[in-house]
């Protein structure tokens, strides 16, 4: 994953409306959702839609 994709899907997320708040903004900038998936699922982690983290488990989408 480039940083660049997490930042592009957070740009568009605010552009879309989807995100306002500025402190889950300021959150989502500082934080990629990386940190909290499996190696097999880090490909993916600026597609906006839940993965899965194991155990039967996901996490959600960045939309949501």
């Amino acid at each position: 994953m480039e940083k660049k994709d997490w930042k592009e899907l957070v740009d568009r997320l605010i552009r879309e409306g989807i995100l306002r708040s500025p402190n889950v903004i300021k959150a989502m900038r500082m934080v990629s959702r990386e940190t909290f998936l499996p190696e097999n699922v880090k490909s993916y982690v600026a597609v906006d839609s839940p993965l899965p983290i194991g155990w039967g488990q996901t996490i959600s989408a960045p939309h949501g």
